[in-house]
């Protein structure tokens, strides 16, 4: 009863929740659990933009980075923000702040960075803005429609580096 009064709730209250599909409530109900994982499991219960980018140096030197395994998920970033030369309207509601290192984010989605550890931290550094926006209320106010793919690749991120660099790493 307790699951089906609260999202009784939200189809009631929460701005253009009743309009989201299933699959896409889904999608960002099993990210916030995810982003919650990887916070605790990966980034020590604390995540913020210095300490993914730390994160990222250490991998790397590591040697354990494994960017070539995101780019999936990159060249989906890369057809949303960049196309036809220029960066998409959607690049603007990422919400880049200075800490999220804008200029290595923009020059990774246009194309004119591809280091391997560039390339992952912009792929962490968007999936970062993701749960930023989403749980500071930005994404409220255009509904989280059309949100199923960004979250479909951003879970698929987490759950890579969850499994790569989680404590319940195997």
């Amino acid at each position: 009863m307790g699951h089906n009064m609260s999202m009784q709730w939200l189809l009631a209250r929460a701005p253009g929740f009743q309009a989201l599909p299933e699959e896409d409530r889904a999608a960002i109900f099993n990210f916030t659990f995810l982003w919650s994982l990887f916070e605790a499991q990966v980034m020590g219960n604390f995540a913020r933009a210095d300490l993914i980018c730390a994160k990222a140096d250490e991998w790397r030197d590591a040697g354990t980075l494994d960017a070539d395994k995101y780019n999936g998920e990159l060249v989906y970033f890369r057809q949303r923000y960049f196309s036809n030369g220029v960066f998409t309207h959607h690049f603007a509601h990422l919400h880049l702040r200075p800490a999220d290192q804008p200029d290595l984010v923009r020059a990774v989605v246009d194309g004119t960075n591809n280091d391997p550890r560039d390339r992952l931290l912009t792929v962490m550094m968007i999936v970062w803005r993701f749960r930023n926006n989403l749980f500071h209320g930005e994404k409220w106010a255009y509904h989280l429609q059309g949100q199923l793919a960004n979250f479909t690749h951003a879970n698929a991120v987490l759950m890579r580096l969850l499994e790569r660099h989680g404590q319940l790493a195997s």
